[in-house]
């Protein structure tokens, strides 16, 4: 009963086997144009994707956040896996082995990642627009609606955006003259980090949706490693410290007020900004329900969550009809 797609990860198109090679061969290039040369063999695998998700869509609703995680997920890491890529890619296991320490970061998830890898390698997000582009051409030319909605991931300064929104544009008026076909689409961003919410107003002078990452806007609020909490959760649990788990239910006083402030800043500038929630968070009942107080338009979780997230909704719905409070907005997955 789900509603739409809230976050397409396309990192995930890249490990099937046939295209691996191709994006390691990528990261692993000592200059732009043998990245492009890589980029331009993962460009039709990633266009047949997107084409066939626009498909089965058929118009509903879709998020696609462009590449976020750090390089270095996609290499190989153990001596065998290094030897194959190695002959693969033409290259030596010490090309390999130097690469991978050139990548390695103390903190990856605060490192060199989403919208970071954009403006470091603008190749990478230009093949991801063109794909996406090239897709949606190719469906409107078969009868299929679509407008997705390209999500710039981590962005914590305006110019991050502003320098990928103006890439993701061109991209767009190179597919149109190409094609012929004048496709719509929007652009946002990911709300993730404290900065972001502070400064909604200035980066929604461009940006037409946001979607708060709340998983990753927990871990940065409270300086918690979401992998490493377990260690500690119980003891808080019993001293009274944490009431429960601020990943599984959000934290209104801290992360939901970074949240608010968002929505308000937002829409201040961009009335019509479309705003939803992205992560676990989404098919927590209570979750949901302050999202519908802060006037979100949408939540987007796992999808074993949602059944959950639909009951929570009409029920939150339910309830401000029985208050004589008619929201002009309704929560939806």
């Amino acid at each position: 009963g789900a509603e739409g797609i809230g976050l397409s990860r396309t990192e995930h198109m890249f490990f099937d086997p046939e295209r691996i090679i191709h994006m390691r061969e990528m990261i692993l290039a000592e200059d732009e144009d043998q990245r492009r040369s890589a980029l331009d063999r993962l460009l039709p695998y990633q266009r047949q994707d997107f084409a066939e998700l626009f498909t089965i869509m058929d118009g509903l609703p879709i998020t696609i956040r462009l590449l976020d995680p750090p390089l270095n997920e996609f290499l190989p890491h153990t001596q065998e896996d290094m030897a194959e890529v190695a002959k693969a890619a033409g290259t030596s296991l010490k090309a390999i082995k130097n690469r991978l320490a050139e990548l390695d970061e103390s903190n990856p998830m605060l490192g060199h990642r989403g919208c970071r890898l954009g403006i470091t390698y603008p190749e990478i997000y230009e093949m991801q627009a063109r794909a996406i582009f090239e897709a949606c051409a190719e469906v409107d030319k078969a009868g299929t609606a679509v407008k997705p909605e390209i999500m710039i991931p981590l962005v914590s300064v305006k110019a991050e955006f502003d320098i990928l929104k103006d890439l993701i544009d061109r991209v767009a008026e190179d597919v149109r003259a190409e094609t012929g076909v004048n496709f719509e689409y929007m652009t946002g961003t990911m709300i993730e980090l404290p900065r972001a919410c502070l400064l909604a107003g200035e980066i929604a002078e461009r940006a037409e949706f946001f979607s708060f990452g709340t998983n990753d806007l927990t871990q940065t609020t409270y300086g918690f490693c979401r992998d490493d909490i377990g260690h500690f959760l119980d003891i808080y649990h019993k001293k009274g410290v944490l009431p429960e788990d601020p990943f599984v239910s959000i934290d209104r006083s801290g992360v939901g007020e970074l949240v608010r402030i968002g929505a308000e800043r937002g829409r201040a500038v961009r009335p019509d900004l479309k705003m939803g929630i992205c992560g676990e968070h989404g098919g927590d009942p209570a979750s949901v329900a302050f999202c519908q107080e802060v006037g979100l338009d949408y939540v987007s979780c796992s999808p074993f969550r949602v059944p959950i997230a639909r009951l929570a909704a009409a029920q939150v719905a339910l309830q401000e009809a029985g208050t004589g409070d008619s929201p002009d907005r309704n929560n939806k997955d």
